[in-house]
């Protein structure tokens, strides 16, 4: 987690994310709370900070039976992938040729360095958007501005009404922001089919002298 750990420290110290801990603490206790406890920070420790190339920003975790695990559209393996990650497939293959796989595990991503970013990291079961509102916002909103300070390029796919009000934390000249509409269902053919925004991120990439991500996830 490197300087995503100091991040976390120093915001721990502070009023919003007591309340918040506690809630959670409590939450955790009494309810059927996901992803489980150790996952909740995850995105973190898969994509160090200073390894973050491409972020993709989700709203929420997944509220279905052990779905979540701690990055946003990622589902563990064994769990039928979810209708959005489908149409992320969908655009994968259509614009790199990529074959669609058997799961929804997006580890193979992370391990590049795609931050897969939900603005609330937990949920009831069944309960969609239930820890909205309590704290996680204001500590994801620190993470995206840490971010937009990198020095190195970063690609930052803001899919949706909510990913785009984030836009406004997004200052350095150096990313790259790229907008559409949601890959879910009720919007995919909105915009988001036909965005390129995987080919864009790889250009951007290349163009800046990164390496570019293997989008591909493989069949389990």
């Amino acid at each position: 987690m490197n300087y995503f750990k100091n991040i976390l420290e120093n915001e721990s110290k502070k009023e919003y994310y007591k309340k918040l801990n506690e809630f959670i603490e409590n939450e955790y206790q009494t309810k059927t709370i996901y992803p489980q406890k150790e996952n909740i920070y995850s995105a973190f420790e898969y994509t160090p900070y200073d390894n973050v190339k491409v972020v993709i920003l989700g709203q929420d975790p997944y509220h279905g039976e052990s779905e979540a695990h701690g990055l946003s559209f990622s589902v563990c393996p064994g769990i039928k992938t979810p209708p959005s990650l489908k149409n992320i497939y969908k655009e994968l293959n259509t614009e790199l040729g990529c074959y669609i796989p058997n799961n929804g595990y997006l580890v193979k991503w992370a391990k590049q360095g795609v931050l897969l970013l939900n603005s609330v990291l937990t949920v009831q079961k069944d309960m969609p958007a239930s820890h909205r509102g309590k704290g996680w916002e204001t500590f994801t909103d620190k993470i995206i501005e840490e971010i937009d300070k990198k020095d190195t390029p970063v690609v930052f796919m803001l899919w949706g009404n909510f990913a785009k009000s984030k836009k406004e934390l997004l200052r350095n000249p150096k990313h790259l922001v790229l907008e559409s509409a949601h890959p879910s269902p009720f919007s995919a053919r909105n915009g988001f089919f036909g965005n390129n925004h995987f080919i864009k991120a790889n250009k951007y990439l290349r163009d800046n002298g990164l390496e570019v991500i293997d989008w591909q996830i493989e069949n389990i």
